[in-house]
C-alpha cells in the first residue's frame, strides 16, 4: 500500500518528536502492509520554518535509517500545506512540496468552525497554475460538513479527496465517520491515507483501518495502492469498484446518483 499522507518526519510539526519515534512509526507501518509513504509535514502557519529544502532534508536522513535497518520501505517528500500559508508561498516553492516530486499538492483547508474564502482561495491557487489540488481529510473539515455542496463542486471541478482510514472507524467521532462514510459512498473519496503522527495516537494502519470498516480487498488496493500511485506518477486515475452504498442525501441529489 502507499500511505500518501503521513507525519513520519521527526521534529519538524505534531509527528514524531525525535528519529527513533520515526522508526518506531515506519515499523508499524510496514506490518500493516504499507511500502511508500509520503512525508507530508504540516507546512504552515504554525510551523513557518517547515520548506521544502528542510522536508527534503529529513526524507533523505529517515530514509538512510530505514537502509541501514534494512526495513522495506521508502519514504517520499510531500508535504500538508494550508491553504493560507499556500497562498502566501511562491509558485516554486508550491512546486517543491508535492507528493512524492509529482503534480500533485496536498492542501489542508481551515478546521475552524467558520471556513469563508475556501473556495475563493482554491480559485486563487488554481489561477497560478496549481490546477492538480488534493484535499486532506475533508470529512473533518466544518465548512463541507456543513456545506457538503461545495465540496461536491470542488470535486466535479477536478479536486481530489484524501480521507483518513481511521475516519470510517469513528476514530475521530460518529458524525465524521457518518460523513466520510456517505462521501464513500457518493464516489467522493479518491485516496485513503492514514494521516498518522505515531504509533498510538494516530497509527499508520490504512489496510487494517479499512478492513475493519468493511471494504473488501478489491476496494482497498483501489484506495489505497492503485489510486495513491496514479496520484504519484501523474497518471490518470484507474476506474473504481463499487463502493458500500448508503441512503441516498445531498450528494446524490447533487451529481445525479
Amino acid at each position: 500500500m502507499i500511505d500518501l499522507h503521513c507525519h513520519i518526519l521527526p521534529g519538524i510539526d505534531d509527528g514524531p518528536r525525535t528519529i527513533e519515534d520515526s522508526l518506531e512509526l515506519a515499523q508499524a507501518a510496514v506490518a500493516a502492509g504499507t511500502t511508500t509513504i509520503v512525508a507530508t509535514s504540516h507546512v504552515s502557519w504554525a510551523y513557518p520554518d517547515n520548506s521544502s529544502q528542510l522536508i527534503a532534508q529529513k526524507v533523505d536522513e529517515v530514509n538512510a535509517m530505514l537502509l541501514d535497518l534494512r526495513l522495506d520501505l521508502e519514504v517520499r517528500p510531500g508535504a500538508e500545506v494550508a491553504l493560507a500559508r499556500a497562498l502566501d508561498l511562491t509558485d516554486a516553492e508550491l512546486a517543491g512540496l508535492t507528493l512524492g516530486g509529482g503534480p500533485w499538492l496536498l492542501l489542508e483547508c481551515p478546521l475552524s468552525p467558520v471556513a469563508t474564502g475556501v473556495e475563493q482561495g482554491i480559485d486563487a491557487l488554481r489561477r497560478r497554475g496549481h490546477e492538480r489540488l488534493v484535499l486532506a481529510h475533508p470529512e473533518r473539515v466544518p465548512a463541507f460538513q456543513r456545506d457538503p455542496e461545495l465540496l461536491a463542486r470542488l470535486v466535479d471541478s477536478g479536486l481530489l479527496t484524501s480521507v483518513t482510514a481511521g475516519a470510517f472507524t469513528g476514530r475521530f467521532g460518529k458524525n465524521v465517520q457518518k460523513f466520510a462514510r456517505k462521501l464513500l459512498a457518493e464516489g467522493m473519496v479518491h485516496d485513503v491515507a492514514s494521516d498518522a503522527h505515531s504509533v498510538v495516537r494516530r497509527p499508520p494502519a490504512v489496510g487494517p483501518e479499512l478492513q475493519e470498516a468493511g471494504l473488501d480487498v478489491h476496494q482497498i488496493d483501489h484506495l489505497a495502492r492503485a489510486v495513491p500511485l496514479a496520484i504519484l506518477q501523474g497518471a490518470p486515475l484507474p476506474p473504481a469498484p463499487a463502493m458500500p452504498v448508503e441512503q441516498r442525501g445531498v450528494l446524490s441529489r447533487l451529481l445525479g446518483r
